[in-house]
């Protein structure tokens, strides 16, 4: 009887003495003068629970030697889990070809090429930042060390040197080009230059006189640009148009004797477009101006630009319209430089952008070594259209006009200057 009381029972979790359990029912019983029978069948009742969880306990005894003999699975590698990705996609690739082949009507017994897994790198899927930012540096560490040896070894052979490709060399060929021309093509290109707009400038019958102006209310970043423009060009004159028609400001400088005319644009506060217009007959070109960069963003003094006249360089104009844009912008500076001020005004085109950039080139004591101050300022020209005539919006025969925006171009490769 007492053995029997000792024990405890796990029903829900919590263990509680039997002997506590049997007083406090013997103790309520008594207390309400119940018959002897219902002790005895309360008592009952607790021997039957003993029973069940004696039986229980047996149960888990033997099922825990079980669960030591069965070994823990191990846990999976990342390798293992980038091996199973890449032989899922190999079967997915596999799987798309079979039914290529089987639409394109090709036998199913012919041999199919080998599957080629994809290479992951195990760096990627790395979640600590320094951790990963380590192993990469390694990486690239050793990757260098394999193209420096790799480098020594070729220049210990002694082959031919390769040479890098670069967008201006693979550019696609022009029809236009000037470079490689026969000798029809170079007769036909001098009359063309004996005939057009610039032929008595060239032939120095007359001296550039420029008129700039710009919009009505412009703004202070856009007067700057016009006044630094009258500091480049000799023998240039700003003035304001007032609200006056383009149309109007042609006919009044062509009667003062101006022989181009540079209009300016702006957008938002800044200088955006220039109109170039060779008076009396034309043509007009039309650019967009970036990058603009004035005395006072280059920290230059307006004092160091001279009165002289300067030289002017035009570079890698390679086309038919290149060279019309090379001629009329070399139209609006004097034919004659004045050498004695060392000034050089240069106009470099790559990739259809033309860079503007003013110099002073400077000599050292013995006369041996050059060396290059700039002036300012500096901005960037495109070409946006090339007009016949002078400008007229509505009627105009356009010889050029830019089509390729960025998302709508032909080719990367193609260029018209």
């Amino acid at each position: 009887m007492e053995q029997t009381l000792s024990f405890k029972i796990n029903q829900r979790g919590s263990s509680i003495p039997l002997a506590v359990l049997f007083c406090s029912g013997l103790h309520s019983f008594c207390n309400k003068n119940r018959k002897k029978k219902l002790i005895y069948s309360k008592f009952a009742q607790i021997q039957s629970v003993l029973k069940m969880s004696s039986d229980s306990g047996s149960d888990s005894d033997m099922e825990a030697p079980q669960q030591k003999q069965e070994q823990p699975q191990k846990r999976k590698r990342l390798q293992d889990y980038l091996d199973e990705k890449a032989a899922r996609e190999a079967a997915e690739r596999a799987e798309m070809e079979l039914r290529k082949r089987r639409r394109s009507g090709l036998d199913d017994e012919e041999e199919v090429g080998e599957v080629s897994y994809p290479v992951i790198n195990p760096i990627n899927f790395i979640k600590n930042k320094e951790i990963r930012s380590k192993k990469f540096k390694r990486l690239q560490g050793s990757k260098k060390k394999e193209e420096k040896a790799a480098r020594k070894a070729r220049k210990l052979e002694g082959g031919p040197k390769t040479t890098g490709h670069t967008i201006e060399s693979l550019r696609e060929k022009d029809q236009t080009s000037l470079a490689n021309v026969t000798e029809d093509d170079n007769e036909e290109i001098a009359n063309d230059l004996e005939n057009d707009e610039f032929n008595e400038y060239y032939k120095k019958t007359y001296e550039p006189k420029v008129l700039i102006t710009y919009s009505a209310t412009p703004h202070t970043r856009t007067r700057k640009f016009a006044a630094e423009l009258e500091r480049i060009l000799p023998n240039s004159l700003v003035h304001a148009r007032n609200k006056a028609r383009l149309k109007n400001v042609c006919k009044s400088a062509i009667r003062e004797e101006f022989t181009d005319l540079i209009v300016i644009n702006e957008n938002k506060k800044q200088p955006e477009g220039l109109l170039v217009i060779h008076l009396p007959e034309g043509p007009t070109a039309h650019f967009k101006i970036s990058n603009f960069k004035s005395l006072k963003d280059l920290k230059k003094r307006p004092s160091n630009i001279t009165s002289h006249r300067p030289e002017v360089i035009l570079t890698n104009f390679s086309t038919r319209l290149g060279l019309t844009i090379g001629r009329m912008l070399g139209a609006l500076f004097h034919y004659e430089p004045e050498f004695k001020g060392r000034r050089v005004a240069t106009f470099h085109n790559q990739r259809d952008y033309i860079f503007f950039r003013h110099h002073l080139y400077e000599f050292d004591k013995n006369g041996k070594r050059v060396k290059l101050r700039e002036l300012g300022p500096r901005f960037t020209l495109k070409l946006r259209s090339l007009q016949q005539g002078l400008f007229d919006s509505k009627c105009g025969d356009y010889e050029w006009m830019i089509t390729n925006k960025r998302h709508q171009m032909e080719s990367r490769r193609r260029f018209f200057l």
